[in-house]
């Protein structure tokens, strides 16, 4: 699978930027690196559309930024352009996520290895660093889990390692889905199910506790579906949005049900729980 590289100045302050890339998110973009003077925006070659990329451009709060180059980076080169800048993330100093070129760290209590390809999920972005901040102090053992949207699988990981019974892992990405296997894998985590799927494929299925880190329209879409299958009880991680999101979030929660419970914020970005 091809992906393209797009290259862009960055936007005047940390919040355009972190707007910006929710924008390129929304027509395809999946994965970002910083560079110098801006950062670079990958998609799938066949999402790619400068039609979209020019109307986010033509908005007035990103008048200063520039559309620097594009390139397109065939599927066997994308490691090593990771590889270049990946470095292990630490979260509250017992959860390390780390590539396997990285050496073990034993100090760690989760020391989690995750190849770190195109998937969304690498832990270096706050909605993925939020949750698993959430996750470490909340109870998973014994529980039935979905991850939703699992990109690289390391949620699911993680909530097996913290004592999770059945586990599974959905994305509608099947770069991701890939992923997901071999990092389930490199974990020694084989009792976790990955599925090529969506909301629509959740069948009527039950679980204790959902992890949800998309972002915030597809939360809003599809949290009927993630309400159903949860079990009275059960709680739900919502996590890829903004902290001034959080107000529809609750809302639409709460009209399905849910009761919210906390949340936590760190550059504008929120990861929050809710409780059927």
């Amino acid at each position: 699978m091809n992906y393209y590289a797009c290259s862009f100045s960055s936007p005047e302050n940390d919040n355009l930027r972190d707007m910006f890339m929710e924008l390129l998110g929304d027509i395809g973009f999946d994965s970002f690196m910083d560079i110098d003077g801006g950062f670079e925006a990958y998609c799938q070659e066949q999402n790619l559309n400068e039609n979209e990329i020019n109307e986010i451009l033509q908005m007035e709060q990103f008048a200063n930024v520039r559309f620097l180059k594009k390139e397109l980076i065939p599927d066997q080169d994308w490691n090593a352009t990771w590889e270049a800048s990946y470095e292990p993330v630490v979260i509250n100093e017992l959860c390390r996520i780390r590539a396997p070129f990285h050496k073990v760290n034993d100090s760690f209590k989760y020391d989690l290895v995750i190849e770190p390809k195109m998937s969304f999920g690498t832990a270096h972005h706050e909605t993925t660093s939020q949750i698993i901040e959430l996750m470490l102090q909340s109870e998973f053992k014994g529980l039935d889990v979905l991850d939703m949207g699992s990109g690289t699988g390391v949620l699911a990981i993680l909530a097996k390692k913290l004592g999770s019974d059945y586990t599974l892992a959905i994305d509608n990405d099947e770069w991701a889905y890939r992923n997901a296997l071999d990092n389930v894998r490199l974990n020694d985590e084989n009792d976790i199910v990955v599925e090529l799927g969506d909301a629509n494929s959740l069948n009527n299925r039950l679980f204790d506790l959902v992890l949800a880190n998309i972002n915030r329209n597809i939360l809003l879409r599809d949290m009927k579906e993630y309400v159903k299958c949860l079990n009275d009880g059960g709680k739900i991680f919502f996590s890829g949005f903004y902290e001034e999101d959080l107000v529809l979030i609750s809302k639409e929660a709460e009209r399905l049900g849910l009761t919210y419970s906390n949340h936590v914020t760190k550059n504008n970005w929120t990861a929050a729980v809710f409780v059927k």
